[in-house]
């Protein structure tokens, strides 16, 4: 059975449609929500708050935590990314470029702390980091969970990179006296870059979004905003500093994901030689 064109073109529109809305509609509202000015509340009667104003921005700013959970995130988060990709790197390598029996059982097992709901993890996580004295060090030990947490992405992107790196350009490097350095300039760099910038994105991102290991180590002394955002939801349960706090963090993930997908446009195989 042919399908017409038309009608194909015409799926993919509503498809998109229906994407576009099931994005704007959550987005549009936390922006009005935002916006809710406390001298008059916004009821189900009306469309749109009967007073805006950018108060909410200037509160959660000056009375709350905002200021602290920032810096907290925007340290711990690339800290984070650049530690995992360091510590997933040896086992990347050995997976993506030598073979061996159970090689494959091996990256399976990897992937498997991905298949455990994240709170029940971070419970168990939590407990060792207290029995290990650690948890009031609490940059370091949210540090040390994130690292764990977030090495089976690490793993599989790095792996997947060093298995594109092509053993003859290697071979032909090595044979025209190239150092160490140079064969890896010429013959890795290439394959690497997009899974190294994926890897830090992705781990940044899972970072600054993840919220149970920051609450159950952090809690009260180290703020970070998923912890933030939940307190507003919580126990205070008020709509619009929660989409203030949802903005902020919401958004300039939406732009790392963005240049995520523009490096992993880039992963091409075809450019592991450096000649694509």
């Amino acid at each position: 059975m042919i399908v017409p064109i038309g009608f194909t073109r015409l799926l993919m529109a509503a498809l998109l449609a229906v994407c576009t809305l099931w994005l704007a509609i959550p987005f549009v509202m936390a922006v009005l929500w935002s916006l809710v000015d406390p001298s008059a509340t916004w009821t189900p009667d009306r469309l749109i708050p009967p007073a805006m104003s950018l108060y909410r921005w200037d509160f959660m700013w000056n009375n709350s935590l905002l200021q602290p959970a920032l810096r907290n995130s925007y340290t711990l988060a690339p800290t984070a990314a650049v530690v995992t990709l360091l510590v997933a790197m040896p086992t990347a390598f050995a997976l993506g470029r030598y073979d061996f029996a159970g090689k494959e059982t091996v990256k399976l097992i990897a992937l498997l702390p991905l298949v455990v709901p994240g709170f029940v993890t971070a419970i168990f996580f939590s407990s060792i980091l207290f029995q290990m004295g650690l948890a009031q060090f609490r940059f370091w030990a949210i540090l040390l969970a994130h690292t764990v947490l977030f090495l089976p992405f690490a793993i599989r992107i790095l792996t997947v990179s060093f298995e594109q790196v092509r053993q003859d350009h290697i071979d032909a490097a090595r044979d025209l006296g190239a150092s160490a350095v140079a064969r890896f300039h010429v013959a890795y760099w290439p394959a690497l870059k997009p899974g190294i910038m994926a890897t830090l994105l992705i781990v940044f991102i899972q970072s600054i979004e993840e919220f149970a290991i920051a609450y159950i180590v952090g809690t009260p002394d180290f703020a970070t905003v998923p912890t933030l955002l939940y307190s507003q939801l919580g126990q205070d349960f008020n709509r619009s500093n929660a989409a203030v706090l949802a903005l902020i963090l919401a958004v300039p993930n939406v732009i790392l994901m963005l240049v995520l997908e523009r490096f992993l446009k880039s992963a091409n195989p075809a450019l592991a030689s450096g000649k694509g």
